[in-house]
């Protein structure tokens, strides 16, 4: 599915048209998962761009939006397309990291500039990190880093830990391990996209773990935690804000409540462009945001802020006011690392419920200004 959006199609006034009136008109591509079990993602990273384009009025970027349908091969088609056809100047939305490691250092290469509004392999992180590669999100590691931490704290020492098997998968486990300091009692794979999940809970009712760390976004994780409560385990679950975020809660149901999990971002935040970020999401599409959403929200403010500073046809101009990044994060203070990524606060959520609605609040903060692991290894 292809759509064509800008200001005018939105359908927007002049009223706060004064950050981005006069910049040089922008195309920006966006390829993202619409369809399928990864669809919610892709939805919630689009409508917080969106949202973030049209309370700015900015009516000279427009955005080019197609479904990747969380396919390699066709988002390197589409990619193609857009850089070669559509002429775009920015990429950005894709979700998955399989995704990007197939399309960013081809898109980076030619000239383009690439916004990671989720996705982070360690590899973009550090080695092939790029000039014109920002990601606006996290490293991929850094979530469950901060859960790894977590379960220290919490006393944790005999943890089953669990992901699927690609880049973010193997980071996940990787940034887990790298901060818990007690003993596994099991670390498995999963197949990309699983729904059943019946022998992987055989193995945690056997491993006598204390408790579970998982990585399961989307309908996976969906797929998990509803067949893990029909189990009868007990092990106390615990993972990154991907697996039990706005997105999926609602879908998994009351078996998430209690449940502790990490996020640089939560609807809680004290912030005002954060307040701003979640009155105007409710407003606009009728449910809370996730992060998804913020991360989504924060790239196109970080694109309007750096587009106000400079052209995107000047690139070393563009380059420099992206790296500045002096938008109003929802997420409060935000800067860029060496290898552009974010060093950010980390905090510990818990599910819990407000009126009929499952959602996250706040209840410790893991990390303070942390970075990544993989920003020594960056050499540009």
């Amino acid at each position: 599915m292809r759509r064509i959006l800008t200001a005018s199609v939105l359908g927007l006034s002049l009223a706060v048209s004064g950050l981005v009136a006069h910049a040089d008109p922008m195309k920006v591509g966006m390829i993202t998962t619409l369809s399928g079990g990864g669809a919610g993602l892709g939805v919630d990273v689009r409508d917080g761009f969106m949202l973030a384009l049209k309370q700015a009025d900015a009516k000279d970027i427009e955005v080019v939006t197609e479904d990747d349908a969380q396919k390699p091969e066709l988002a390197v088609q589409i990619a193609d397309k857009m850089i070669q056809s559509d002429k775009v100047d920015v990429l950005t939305g894709i979700i998955w990291s399989n995704l990007a490691m197939a399309v960013v250092p081809n898109a980076v290469a030619q000239g383009k500039f690439y916004l990671s509004t989720n996705a982070g392999p360690s590899a973009l992180a550090g080695e092939k990190c790029d000039k014109n590669y920002f990601n606006v999100a996290y490293q991929n590691d850094n979530l469950h880093e901060a859960m790894g931490n977590y379960a220290n704290t919490a006393g944790y020492k005999k943890v089953f830990i669990m992901a699927p098997n690609y880049p973010a998968g193997t980071d996940s486990l990787t940034g887990f391990k790298r901060y818990y300091k007690g003993d596994l009692s099991g670390e498995v794979y999963t197949k990309v996209g699983q729904t059943d999940y019946a022998a992987e809970i055989a193995q945690i009712r056997d491993s006598g773990a204390d408790a579970v760390f998982f990585f399961l976004p989307g309908g996976m994780g969906i797929a998990f935690m509803k067949q893990y409560a029909q189990s009868g385990v007990e092990t106390p679950v615990m993972g990154p804000g991907f697996s039990f975020d706005q997105d999926v809660l609602g879908a998994i149901g009351d078996a998430a409540l209690g449940v502790k999990n990490s996020s640089h971002w939560s609807k809680d935040l004290d912030n005002a462009a954060n307040k701003r970020f979640v009155e105007g999401f409710q407003a606009e599409y009728g449910r809370l945001p996730s992060l998804y959403a913020a991360q989504g929200y924060d790239t196109a403010n970080l694109l309007v802020a750096a587009a106000a500073k400079a052209s995107v046809k000047d690139a070393d101009a563009f380059r420099a006011a992206l790296k500045e990044a002096q938008f109003d994060s929802v997420r409060g203070k935000f800067k860029f690392n060496t290898n552009n990524h974010p060093i950010q606060d980390i905090y510990v959520r818990e599910v819990i419920k407000e009126g009929d609605v499952l959602t996250n609040k706040i209840v410790a903060t893991s990390f303070t200004d942390h970075e990544d692991a993989y920003a020594k290894d960056c050499k540009m």
